[in-house]
């Protein structure tokens, strides 16, 4: 069965001048372009690791960003 990857399984959120890059907790790793996300591209360094993880998704409050790419991404269901 699969579900969907919610916000309480990410770890960790950062990103590289290309990457942006989503540590899950059961230790799989989601990595996409950041072109897919242009304010995240045109942000500074400093503005793209002020990630915060919520319920919602990723949020970049400096930029006014947020994503759900993690609630797209299936996984296995354990139940």
């Amino acid at each position: 069965m699969l579900d969907t990857a919610t916000s309480d399984q990410i770890r960790a959120v950062s990103c590289t001048d290309t990457r942006l890059v989503v540590d899950l907790v059961d230790g799989r790793q989601i990595v996409a372009p950041l072109w897919w996300f242009p304010r995240l591209k045109k942000a500074t360094a400093a503005q793209r690791s002020n990630a915060e993880i919520g319920r919602d998704g990723i949020h970049w409050p400096e930029i006014n960003e947020d994503t759900e790419l993690v609630g797209v991404i299936p996984v296995e269901s354990h139940s």
